[in-house]
């Protein structure tokens, strides 16, 4: 075997093992999903004080709107407070919001971030709050959400991620972006949830202790993915994160090929640069501790993403079936196309126990045949990475 043949092949393996272990791994999880019965009905002894914290910048388009839903609550009034952040809105904006019985914070930086947002506020805020809610400025809560999010508390969680479910699937990509969103949830939180290990957070429709997640704020300053940095810290601190899979808040999904590149890019970003800073703090806890939970959420960092996996999977499986097929005779490749075509159908199998029954129907089947526009958007975006941490990508809400 020369050294070029060795080169071709080693990479062949560990191209292999990448993809392999990565279609194991959502199905394993994805099974894990499918027997996990409801979160148990729990009656709250203690009424806990709520501080539902909506961060937005520049989102006049949604934030009264999402303002006037957050009082909708069947939790007693004087033990939560909506707070809403706002971060370069109109003065017209300012004055409706000021008409509400809510708590506005107005703040401005140089460079916007939500973590800045967040610390800005709480620094302002009183100390006699129990729970931190977040929002994003264009979430509603199901009315029974804070009591979901309190009971769990009750159980003596300090960390607990709601069920965001779509607002809108009002384009193709809406849809598309729907499904995602489901596939992670089943895979990443409830599937994780049931074989003993945390739920992923999401960024918004997530709840904590407020004294613990104030503290551990004044150590985020991520520009991108802080909830990324925060489920990564509080894993390795020994925290069980918790999913609430009844617990409801209705999300924005994504309408164009654009905004989803940008939301991409930014998620991608955040994802490699954490994988680096914890990457060997991950092994050594698990290693010295026998910490899965925190090694399981690095390795999730450098996983592929499910639009990624699903299309490089099918590439690739198809190529190798294709070149060994039409050339038999050539024996150069090191691994097998049915070696390929048996990931490429973990994959699928995954995908279709995760996936929601209530997303099988005419409208997602059409939505699909956009899916190879979004693999090749996300597919670009691994190319223009460089720098989309260091800024601020902000998604507009509120338009068609």
């Amino acid at each position: 075997m020369n050294i070029l043949t060795f080169i071709v092949h080693l990479f062949e393996y560990v191209l292999y093992a990448y993809f392999a272990f990565a279609a194991v791994y959502v199905l394993i999880f994805a099974i894990g999903s499918v027997f996990t019965g409801k979160n148990k009905s729990l009656v709250a002894k203690h009424i806990r004080k709520v501080a539902v914290l909506i961060p937005g910048y520049k989102e006049d388009n949604v934030i009264v709107d999402v303002a006037l839903e957050a009082l909708n609550q069947n939790y007693p009034n004087e033990k939560y407070d909506v707070i809403i952040i706002a971060d370069s809105f109109q003065p017209k904006t300012i004055s409706k919001l000021k008409e509400l019985p809510i708590k506005l914070i107005e703040v401005s930086f140089d460079k916007s971030t939500k973590s800045k947002a967040l610390n800005k506020a709480m620094a302002q805020l009183p100390n006699d709050y129990d729970i931190a809610l977040i929002l994003d400025a264009d979430n509603v809560m199901a009315s029974d959400f804070i009591s979901k999010i309190n009971a769990a508390f009750d159980a003596g969680f300090e960390v607990v991620q709601g069920h965001r479910v779509a607002k809108n699937t009002n384009t193709p990509f809406a849809i598309l972006d729907a499904v995602s969103e489901e596939l992670n949830n089943s895979i990443f939180r409830k599937g994780h949830r049931a074989l003993g290990l945390s739920s992923a957070l999401i960024g918004s429709g997530m709840a904590f202790d407020y004294q613990l997640f104030k503290k551990r704020m004044t150590e985020i300053h991520a520009i991108g993915g802080f909830d990324k940095e925060l489920e990564l810290t509080f894993l390795r601190d020994g925290y069980t994160i918790e999913y609430l899979n009844e617990a409801l808040v209705y999300d924005e999904k994504v309408q164009k090929v654009e905004v989803f590149e940008n939301q991409r890019k930014r998620w991608l970003s955040a994802q490699f640069i954490y994988f680096g800073q914890f990457f060997f703090s991950g092994l050594k806890h698990l290693i010295v501790n026998g910490n899965i939970d925190f090694f399981d959420k690095v390795y999730q960092m450098v996983s592929p993403p499910r639009v990624l996996l699903i299309g490089l999977t099918t590439i690739i499986a198809a190529f190798y079936t294709a070149f060994q097929l039409i050339f038999p005779e050539i024996t150069t490749c090191a691994i097998s196309y049915t070696s390929w075509l048996s990931v490429w159908a973990s994959v699928v199998a995954a995908f279709i126990l995760a996936i929601p029954k209530q997303f099988y129907n005419a409208q997602t089947l059409k939505a699909l045949l956009t899916l190879p526009k979004a693999f090749i958007s996300m597919f670009l975006s691994l190319f223009k990475l460089k720098g989309a941490n260091k800024k601020f990508i902000h998604t507009q809400h509120g338009t068609s």
